[in-house]
């Protein structure tokens, strides 16, 4: 199975909890229909990313960037690459490169939300996972990132924007 198609049906499994999720899911759906190249960075008109929300073993913190390109504290995602086998694969992937940490384990349940957002490069639209960091996690800064933090649930929102918000409250209600 390729990437793409397993987009497809981790999209059209993926039943969102929170109002707009289901018609943001059918957007997703119709862009990758319309656009075959719609997984890749070459995809001008957007393309589906993949995040994962790291969540540390005691699961009262979460581990944040703050992405160099962007000057924001965000989760860690980014763009699907050619070796990446699912989307589950590029986010767990995305999430290990960017927070340092080896051994993250997603959530069960597939994506937690999923978030549409402009970017310098396109729309991405972020197929969002959440990641359990295992006991021994030491995060280490990527040359993607300024500088890498943990933040109790409650600390969020002062630091990072809403759809990270949205993100954080979702992984929650998952936990």
């Amino acid at each position: 199975m390729s990437l793409y198609d397993d987009a497809v049906l981790v999209l059209k499994g993926y039943e969102g909890r929170e109002e707009g999720q289901d018609a943001l899911r059918q957007v997703y759906v119709d862009h990758l229909a319309a656009h075959p190249d719609g997984l890749w960075k070459s995809c001008g008109d957007g393309h589906i990313t993949a995040s994962a929300l790291v969540v540390d073993p005691s699961r009262d913190r979460v581990l944040l960037t703050l992405h160099r390109k962007m000057r924001m504290w965000l989760q860690m995602g980014g763009h699907c690459e050619p070796g990446d086998a699912t989307l589950t694969a590029a986010a767990l992937r995305e999430g290990t490169e960017e927070s340092g940490i080896a051994g993250l384990s997603l959530l069960p349940g597939g994506p937690v939300r999923l978030d549409r957002h402009h970017t310098p490069c396109a729309w991405h639209l972020d197929v969002q996972y959440a990641a359990v960091a295992p006991p021994d996690a030491v995060e280490a800064i990527s040359d993607e990132s300024l500088d890498l933090r943990w933040f109790g649930w409650d600390e969020v929102a002062e630091v990072a924007d809403e759809s990270v918000v949205r993100l954080m409250a979702a992984t929650r209600s998952r936990l």
